[in-house]
């Protein structure tokens, strides 16, 4: 059990590491290409829409290929995309190679998350859960010191020169560890679920992101974008409550513990993925931080989840999920607020590692149990369309919250500084001059602060679908019946 939980940690540290990895060396790509920051922005953009386009062919390819094989042309794909990426000439080739990469990288989690639970049982999953849980903990955390290191001290090919021995050694214990899987090649493709699904949530993403980014969801590409790929996630929904054999099945949402399970997961990682944009970009915009420093910064909540992570697992097999996320709910609510009053100018940092320490203990406790409560009632055969749909959950969750708190920062920016910053919000207040940098920080520290009470109503909110999961100890049986539907 230990030994098939090393094989699918040491391929998801690879494909979350390096979202965060690369962000970090964007402005070093971009002068070592001399292209564009809009042009070399996709070598980061395009890498999560090739995950996003890739994650929701998972399930079927889980069933039609088997998880083991599956998991193993994902990883090789990976390695391969990294391979090239390294050796990249252009900007173009490396945007090539990256979607290579992200085609890979996006059917690693969900064929892993697979591979581990039907290995366990639905009595063991809280622990499968908060191993799966470490790397997904610290990629934002580590990306950022290993990202730095590389392109101050090494080379920016190294990023993903880093990738190759992982690679090559998780392929080699994957075959020699993964039990071989019986494929079921007689399972259809959805295909008309795939051509709604895969570019809807492409655009939905893509348009969030650029909102995000660019501070204004008003401008004609933004909304077109977003808009397009909301409609077609809606008409995919319709289409899988409707098929046979869907793409998705979203009506293992009839199930309480699924559809309390994935309710928790939407507010919480909307409101947690946007809270850890706002740190990063306190130390760097008021704190005057480099990336790398950032990065280290934010480590104490890496350690403190690492604490209760284990705990977390175990006490989910033991006594439920419910009472485990709702302890943990308390505890991230708790710290996030925390940082509505610390959040200052001049705060001490042994102070925001302390409250952020605390985050981390209320994570550990949180997600992860979470996605067990959705996974523990289902039988073998609905694992892989489950795991799915949840990590296409997390996804779009995150990219929704990463929007909203960009956009309600930015507005808060600029209700603070008025025109000190010219009202251009957070691109403007990161490039106004020292001599006036001084006067504006607190301001700008109280921005910060005003947005992170957003997150806090966000995260309270989870509390309400937290409450509907199972508070029982799992049985080895999934039998739990369907929620009625009004």
């Amino acid at each position: 059990m230990l030994a098939v939980a090393m094989v699918v940690v040491l391929g998801a540290i690879m494909s979350i590491l390096d979202v965060t990895v690369v962000n970090v060396a964007i402005n070093d790509l971009s002068g070592a290409f001399h292209a564009p920051l809009s042009t070399i922005q996709w070598v980061a953009t395009g890498y999560t829409l090739a995950l996003a386009t890739v994650i929701p062919v998972t399930g079927w390819a889980s069933a039609r290929f088997g998880t083991k094989r599956l998991y193993m042309i994902s990883i090789a794909l990976f390695v391969l995309g990294s391979a090239l990426a390294g050796t990249a000439w252009s900007a173009e080739s490396l945007i090539a190679f990256r979607v290579l990469q992200g085609l890979g990288g996006g059917m690693i989690m969900p064929a892993g998350m697979t591979i581990l639970t039907q290995k366990a049982g639905p009595s063991r999953v809280g622990q499968v859960m908060s191993v799966v849980g470490i790397p997904m903990l610290l990629g934002p955390i580590c990306g950022p010191i290993l990202g730095g290191w590389l392109v101050d001290d090494v080379s920016w090919r190294w990023i993903f020169f880093i990738n190759l021995p992982i690679g090559v050694v998780a392929l080699f214990l994957a075959a020699r560890i993964l039990e071989r899987d019986t494929p079921r090649p007689g399972e259809r493709l959805d295909v008309l679920g795939l051509v709604l699904l895969s570019p809807g949530l492409a655009s939905l993403i893509y348009g969030l992101a650029k909102g995000a980014q660019d501070s204004d969801f008003g401008k004609p590409e933004v909304l077109i974008t977003t808009l397009a790929g909301a409609v077609l996630v809606v008409l995919f929904a319709i289409r899988a409550l409707t098929a046979k054999v869907p793409l998705i099945d979203l009506r293992l949402l009839k199930r309480r513990s699924v559809a309390a399970a994935a309710g928790t997961m939407v507010l919480f990682m909307c409101a947690f993925m946007g809270a850890m944009l706002l740190l990063p970009l306190y130390y760097q915009v008021v704190r005057q931080e480099s990336a790398f420093s950032s990065g280290l910064l934010l480590a104490p909540q890496g350690i403190g989840a690492m604490f209760t992570m284990p705990i977390g697992g175990k006490l989910t097999d033991r006594i439920g999920p419910g009472r485990v996320v709702l302890i943990g709910l308390v505890v991230v609510v708790g710290s996030v607020a925390g940082f509505t009053s610390v959040l200052q100018a001049d705060t001490s940092y042994w102070t925001l590692g302390a409250v952020l320490f605390v985050m981390g203990l209320g994570m550990g406790m949180t997600m992860m149990p979470t996605m067990a409560a959705a996974i523990q009632t289902l039988s073998h055969d609905e694992v892989p369309k489950a795991s799915t749909m949840l990590n296409i959950i997390q996804q779009v969750s995150a990219s929704i919250g990463t929007a909203l708190m960009s956009v309600l920062l930015a507005n808060a920016l600029t209700d603070k500084l008025g025109g000190a910053a010219g009202g251009g919000g957070l691109s403007a207040a990161a490039k106004v001059p020292p001599q006036i940098m001084q006067k504006i920080v607190g301001p700008m520290a109280d921005a910060f602060q005003s947005t992170y009470w957003w997150a806090v109503g966000l995260l309270a909110l989870a509390f309400i679908p937290a409450l509907l999961l199972p508070r029982r100890k799992p049985t080895g049986a999934p039998a739990e019946p369907p929620m009625p539907m009004h």
